[in-house]
């Protein structure tokens, strides 16, 4: 791997980790404040939000400026969120001018790598990429839920300003105000990203012309006969992993009676199994070959619903470590796939941006749903459940439509593996 690599894991771990912290302290805020429960799943859909709004304008904006740049400027957008959610701003707001930032900031992060690294190091380097971002999952999470807990929140809440009042007096919002260092830290490893000689995209002079230029990106990649099995995979796994990260920590707060503290670290334990298993795909899954752990993907909505018949933490914790290890699995060789489909056809910026669309599309949606669901009174074992079933179906509808495309377009499908066979080979 080049040397500039390893600096973009540095900033994207940085920045990562302090997102997932954010999103614990984001629901303590709220409880603390005795806000309804819907309140707090609506984060999850919050954050998406501008995700999908400036879908179309995001990847653009990536592919017309350095990336390195455009990640500092994303990282300057999640400080401006934290300081509106400790001075006034609703924590809902607050937390989607947060998404507004990781919005701007995923094109460039995910987009600087196929311009920094050739074909045949894609999926070692979406299996760096996942693995830190997962890493800063657990380590955010754990993170979070101890700088709200009675150890570290009393001696955050000791620092003072002297003869300035400065408004942080509960544990919450000193936990964010520590946080806003991590991002401190992430945009100066965004200063040191190195220029990788690409040739920039202007954006046109009508910024509303966008709009059917990443429409005809969509159906281009959905159009495509690898593309759309990636990016379907992919939109589902994400839609779901970004709810059930809320779901479990309602389901311990239901079924073992635990503190937002203690049921951070459940969430940290399915990111365990989903590090251990994105490394393991980088390790051992070639591109031409990512099409294969379609099937892995319904596993894991069965297993979701076997969530619902587990009250012991001792049977809980390595369940959920093995649910998180057939996603990570799952996700990073079609990540990789789904990648260089999109660079081939449209290029980086936009590739990555239609594929945030429509997984955060598919996060917002069934978001809102478990939102609702929850201010309807529908229990966290309930929508485990459908989540579940989601999961399966869904994931069951996908490998017939790959075996559907395989016999009815089996030249183009295989021409498409053979280009990627070739770029792993001599990329």
């Amino acid at each position: 791997m080049k040397r500039g690599f390893f600096t973009i894991m540095a900033a994207q771990f940085f920045s990562s980790l302090a997102d997932n912290a954010l999103f614990v302290c984001a629901v303590q805020l709220l409880r603390s404040a005795q806000a309804p429960e819907w309140q707090q799943a609506a984060l999850v859909p919050m954050f998406a939000l501008f995700y999908v709004v400036l879908a179309p304008f995001v990847g653009a904006y990536a592919d017309a400026y350095p990336k390195g740049r455009v990640m500092l400027l994303s990282n300057g957008i999640k400080i401006l969120g934290c300081l509106l959610m400790l001075f006034g701003s609703h924590p809902l707001m607050a937390y989607a001018v947060v998404g507004l930032g990781a919005a701007a900031y995923s094109p460039a992060k995910y987009g600087i790598l196929t311009e920094l690294l050739p074909a045949s190091q894609l999926v070692k380097a979406n299996g760096w990429i996942e693995g830190l971002t997962i890493a800063s999952i657990i380590l955010g999470v754990l993170l979070g839920g101890q700088l709200v807990g009675p150890q570290i929140a009393p001696f955050l809440l000791s620092f003072d300003v002297p003869f300035i009042d400065i408004g942080i007096d509960t544990p919450p919002e000193a936990a964010i105000s520590a946080l806003i260092l991590l991002y401190l830290a992430a945009a100066w490893f965004n200063t040191r990203i190195p220029l990788t000689g690409v040739q920039m995209r202007p954006l046109p002079q009508r910024i509303i012309s966008l709009l059917p230029d990443f429409w005809h990106c969509n159906i281009r990649l959905w159009g495509d006969k690898l593309g759309q099995i990636s990016l379907a995979t992919t939109t589902l796994f994400w839609g779901v992993s970004g709810n059930l990260r809320y779901i479990v920590l309602a389901w311990a707060s239901v079924a073992l009676g635990y503190s937002v503290t203690q049921a951070s670290s459940l969430v940290g334990v399915v990111a365990v199994g989903t590090a251990v298993g994105a490394v393991v795909a980088s390790m051992r899954m070639r591109l031409e070959a990512a099409t294969r752990v379609i099937p892995l993907g319904i596993a894991m909505g069965v297993l979701v619903m076997l969530l619902n018949v587990i009250s012991n933490v001792w049977i809980a914790a390595p369940f959920l470590v093995l649910l998180g290890a057939l996603g990570g699995f799952l996700v990073v060789p079609m990540n990789a796939l789904l990648q260089h489909r999109g660079h081939n056809l449209m290029g980086a910026g936009r590739s990555i941006a239609v594929q945030n669309f429509n997984e955060q599309t598919c996060i917002l949606v069934l978001g809102g749903l478990y939102s609702l669901s929850t201010g309807m009174g529908v229990s966290a074992f309930v929508a485990i459940t459908a989540f579940g079933v989601l999961v399966a179906g869904c994931m069951w509808l996908i490998k017939r439509w790959h075996e559907r495309n395989c016999r009815a377009h089996g030249e183009e499908v295989e021409h498409l593996l053979d280009i990627a066979r070739n770029d792993n080979l001599h990329g």
